[in-house]
This record gives structure tokens, C-alpha cells and sequence, in this order.
């Protein structure tokens, strides 16, 4: 029998922050624990990313398309591609249509899913991050800041919202930096509820240009707009991806779609 070539492929957007790349690189492990007889490959969506890092680091990430081909050239059979997104927005399209072309001239492949798609995967999400939110008071809310999107997808960010209502945690708001709710809708929700002081947190992957700038930066940011108000505020800017237990649930996806494709 003629040996079966696998690969992995990790995709994400991608970032410039080198403190941030962490979150990516424990998601791959993650992967590459869990599947350890295919082949690894990092793979960025963002152009504009991959083009600084390679002009200013000399680092060079292939896109999906580079990937791909590089993949059949090289004789592969068998592809698992997962993307790190959270959401299934704009870049996730972006790897479906990169995908379409090329899927049929592999004997199997099997593209994952965002961390958030099925009711499921919001749950055992929000259930994660309970664990990570600092205690706090009547007076106090803890608030995320997600990326937000013009992609009809966006509104995963409100089901994360009521999923922690859900799980019974009221005073806990998401918010996005490109998208609604904003901070706007987010200060009107504090002030309805007597809110004094704010735990800002981070619902991205990495903590990279929105994390360190738009929300926690000492310009204008979340952080220096609720201070401002007079609010008391407390910032963690933690990837998803380096938060436990965030890894293993895009692994899950992917082992079910596995098992579904079987």
C-alpha cells in the first residue's frame, strides 16, 4: 500500500506582535499533540500581515492558496485544515472560498470550524471563561472586548453575552471594536445597572493590535474612556488562546468532524 502523506494545517489571521504569537503557537501544539502523524503547516489569512512580517522579519508564512498548492505539489493525500477564528465572519469565508478549488484534488480532506458555530461550543466557551473572570461586587461588571465584524456572523457575540446570562452571571457584557454592541451601547448598560468599577477582559485569540491599543492603550481606548467617565477600571489582556482549556475545544471540532466524515 502506497504511504498515505497527511498534513495539518493551522490557519489564522495572524499578528505582528511577537508577545502575541504565543496564543497561536499554543493552539498548534494543541494540534500537533493530538494528531501527531501529519505534518505541520502554519498558515496566515491576513496579507497584509504576512507581507510586514516578511519585510520587517524576514519571516515567511504562506496563505492559504501558497499552502495548498504547496500541499498537492508535494503529494499529499489527506488534509486537515482548522482555522483559530472565533467566528464564522469575513476570514473564515475568506479560507472557505481559498479551500473550494483545491479540496477535490485530495483523496480526503476535512476543514473545521470556528471556536464559535453550535450552541455547544458557546457554552463549554463561556464555561471556560467563568473560570478566568476575577470575583466582583454588585457594583462591578466584567466586560469583553471582541473583534466585531460587518459579517452577519457578528451576532455570535451577543449569544456569547447570554450565554453567560444563561450560566447565571448577569453583570458580564461583550462588546466588539468593529461591530455592535460598542463601547457606547456597553456604557449605557453600566450606567442602567450602577456599575462603579469594570474588569475589562479580551474575547480574541491573540492579544495583539486591539488588545494592547483598543483596549487597555493609555490613548484612546476602552480602558482611558471608562476612566474618563469616572468608572474604576482593571484590564487582562490574555489571548483565548493561551487560556486553558480554549485549545483542546478547537481540537474537539475537529476530531468530530473526523468522525463525521468517516
Amino acid at each position: 500500500m502506497r504511504y498515505q502523506k497527511r498534513a495539518l494545517l493551522v490557519v489564522s489571521f495572524g499578528t505582528t506582535f511577537e508577545n502575541a504569537v504565543p496564543a497561536i503557537e499554543n493552539i498548534e501544539k494543541a494540534f500537533q499533540s493530538t494528531f501527531p502523524d501529519y505534518d505541520f503547516f502554519r498558515v496566515y489569512t491576513s496579507g497584509m500581515i504576512i507581507r510586514k512580517l516578511r519585510r520587517t522579519k524576514g519571516i515567511e508564512i504562506m496563505d492559504m492558496k501558497s499552502a495548498l498548492e504547496h500541499l498537492y505539489r508535494e503529494g499529499y493525500t489527506e488534509v486537515l485544515c482548522q482555522p483559530t477564528h472565533m467566528i464564522n465572519g469575513i476570514e473564515y469565508e475568506k479560507v472557505k472560498a481559498a479551500v473550494a478549488p483545491y479540496k477535490k484534488l485530495f483523496q480526503k480532506f476535512i476543514l473545521g470550524e470556528p471556536l464559535l458555530t453550535q450552541e455547544k461550543n458557546f457554552r463549554d466557551t463561556a464555561r471556560i471563561l467563568l473560570k478566568t473572570m476575577p470575583e466582583y461586587r454588585e457594583e462591578e461588571a466584567v466586560v469583553f472586548m471582541g473583534h466585531g465584524s460587518t459579517h452577519f456572523a457578528n451576532s455570535a457575540y451577543s449569544e456569547m453575552e447570554n450565554m453567560f446570562r444563561a450560566l447565571g452571571r448577569e453583570q458580564v457584557y461583550v462588546g466588539t471594536v468593529e461591530g455592535f454592541p460598542g463601547l457606547s451601547y456597553i456604557e449605557s448598560r453600566l450606567e442602567q445597572k450602577g456599575v462603579k468599577k469594570v474588569h475589562l477582559m479580551l474575547m480574541m485569540v491573540v492579544a495583539g493590535d486591539h488588545a494592547q491599543n483598543d483596549l487597555a492603550g493609555d490613548g484612546d481606548s476602552w480602558k482611558t474612556e471608562l476612566l474618563k467617565k469616572g468608572y474604576e477600571v482593571s484590564t487582562s489582556i490574555k489571548g483565548m488562546g493561551l487560556v486553558e482549556g480554549i485549545p483542546a475545544l478547537y481540537t474537539e471540532q475537529m476530531k468530530n468532524k473526523i468522525l463525521l466524515s468517516d
